[in-house]
């Protein structure tokens, strides 16, 4: 904002007394930036809550216009092969330096550990009470973030602002009393699918195994899509994996038959197939009752339909959920029917903007969150003109 009206008088108010912590920690400190997906159509489709109205809003300020400001100001960011961005520096230090030279340089006045405690309007504008001085004010612009409590949304709650009940989003599962976690953690599979049982939810892609259950993009992308259904079930439900995706049962037993066929003098824990790391595919047929011991000639029907249903249905008991790293990210926030998305400015109160994760409105990971944020934040400084 300060870059086109800077005669405006803008004040940033932070309840802590550290600036930009979440841009710090993104990326293993790197900070993923945004995602080199430059059709909106395609964008959108990383957003679980948001996309709908995100498609106008990046229609005015894209991913393309995101590189664009940061090589404006003197920050090249780079792609690397999963679409995320980050500076070439590889260090967040690069973005947080950027924002608190430009505020610097803007005139732009930063108050920290100061709390808003209340906000009220009034016939000039809006009196805002903070734990260190009262300020009076002609617009808003609030940028609260995600919260996983309705009580941190009290201050907007009291303007009448519905919220929507956070919920966490993006969150790895927990398989406490599974054998999985404990003999295979760090294995990683290019391509499984993970489905919520007696659910349609499912999502496929890298899927790791760890020391507290699985994570990786396809979980990760689970975990948003169905947060509220998540939710529901108290994090806890069986969590079906198909380790050899797209494969499909029928598809799997041919093959299976096939090469008892063609290597039955083989030993079936030698080789392992479908490209699934070794120690994952000899767990599947230890689990499956085939003996390392006997020829593929001797393995059973039964034997091979076992190991047919764990290598494409295999069962897990969910109890639980871990945040993603330090990237807290949630479902809930600010109704969007109350946002007009023209100009992010809300419906029933004028001159009070909204943008960021305070909305309703979360990605999955991959550097969506903050092109949300960065686009949402551009609208509301191109139309705060109180």
């Amino acid at each position: 904002m300060a870059l086109r009206k800077p005669n405006y008088d803008i004040t940033i108010l932070e309840k802590t007394n550290k600036l930009l912590s979440k841009v710090k920690v993104s990326g293993g400190g790197r900070c993923n930036v945004t995602n080199h997906c430059f059709d909106n159509s395609e964008l959108v489709k990383n957003y679980p809550r948001g996309n709908k109205e995100l498609q106008q809003v990046f229609s005015k300020f894209s991913v393309q216009d995101t590189i664009e400001w940061f090589r404006q100001q003197g920050v090249v960011l780079k792609t690397e092969d999963d679409g995320r961005m980050f500076p070439y520096s590889n260090s967040s230090e690069t973005i947080v330096d950027c924002f608190l030279d430009l505020a610097n340089k803007l005139n732009i006045k930063i108050k920290t550990q100061c709390e808003v405690i209340s906000i009220k309007k009034n016939n000039t504008g809006f009196l805002l009470e903070t734990n260190q001085i009262n300020f009076q004010v002609d617009a808003i612009i609030c940028a609260l973030g995600g919260h996983n409590k309705t009580s941190a949304y009290s201050i907007i709650k009291d303007l009448g602002i519905s919220i929507d009940e956070p919920i966490p989003s993006l969150f790895t599962l927990n398989f406490p009393n599974e054998v999985i976690k404990k003999e295979l953690q760090g294995i990683s599979v290019q391509n499984a699918q993970v489905k919520i049982a007696n659910s349609k939810l499912n999502y496929s892609g890298p899927v790791l195994i760890t020391h507290w259950g699985l994570s990786g993009p396809a979980v990760l992308k689970l975990s948003a899509f169905a947060a509220k259904e998540f939710f529901d079930l108290n994090y806890r439900s069986t969590i079906i994996v198909n380790w050899v995706y797209p494969l499909k049962p029928n598809e799997i037993e041919i093959h299976l038959k096939n090469i008892q066929k063609e290597k039955h003098k083989a030993l079936p824990h030698t080789k392992p197939l479908f490209d699934l790391p070794r120690r994952l595919w000899e767990f599947l047929c230890h689990t499956s009752g085939i003996d390392n011991t006997k020829p593929w000639a001797e393995i059973s029907n039964k034997q091979l339909n076992k190991l047919t249903e764990n290598l494409c249905n295999s069962n897990y008991s969910m109890e639980g959920k871990t945040t993603f790293k330090e990237e807290f990210v949630t479902c809930g926030g600010v109704n969007l029917k109350e946002i007009d998305f023209k100009t992010m400015q809300s419906k029933q109160v004028p001159n009070l903007f909204f943008c960021g994760e305070v909305l309703n409105i979360d990605g999955i990971t991959g550097g969506f969150n903050f092109q949300s944020a960065w686009s949402t934040a551009w609208i509301c400084a191109e139309n705060c003109n109180p």
